[in-house]
């Protein structure tokens, strides 16, 4: 038989008195995913940053490409590199740009790309180093480029100086050592 009144230990519909839990997330609850997203926010934060500027690097190295073909052609008609961006028919350093790039300059068949202009801040001002590796005793053989730290082809040599100042973890993989 049902009760017409409730007891002091039931509420209205017929439940037991006390804290009742209700649908939902506590606000403690909320709290704790929201930090724990922020956490994984904050450790995928480099890396995104890092592939940031890989990309960057890489869409600045076809800028490279001016400066390549004619110090290939040189090493294959003469076997000698070229002096400078003059040598090659390029202008001044400071005129060879792009999006990202503030300067290219040539220096004895070495390549050098200086980031700049709209480069992430923190590449700008920083050098990558392009240089070429050669078979000395066969001058048919095409010149390969040796990106940054990138180790040499075997049986080839590596001309000129690499003044690469771009960090190893900002560079590609095929312009890290190893």
């Amino acid at each position: 038989m049902p009760r017409a009144v409730p007891t002091a230990a039931e509420d209205f519909r017929g439940r037991s008195a006390g804290i009742e839990r209700g649908r939902g997330f506590t606000l403690l609850e909320l709290m704790a995913v929201v930090a724990i997203v922020a956490i994984l926010a904050l450790m995928a934060l480099p890396s995104f940053v890092d592939t940031i500027l890989r990309n960057q690097i890489l869409e600045a190295l076809p800028l490279a490409d001016i400066a390549r073909k004619p110090i290939d052609a040189s090493w294959t008609a003469t076997q000698a590199f070229p002096a400078d961006n003059a040598a090659i028919g390029l202008p001044q350093p400071d005129k060879v740009v792009s999006n990202l790039v503030s300067g290219v300059v040539v220096e004895d068949g070495v390549i050098h790309l200086t980031f700049g202009n709209r480069a992430n801040a923190l590449i700008k001002g920083k050098v990558l180093t392009l240089r070429p590796a050669v078979v000395e005793d066969a001058p048919v053989v095409p010149v390969a480029w040796v990106c940054g730290y990138a180790t040499v082809p075997d049986k080839m040599t590596v001309r000129g100086r690499n003044r690469t100042t771009v960090p190893q973890r900002y560079l590609p993989w095929k312009c890290r050592a190893g």
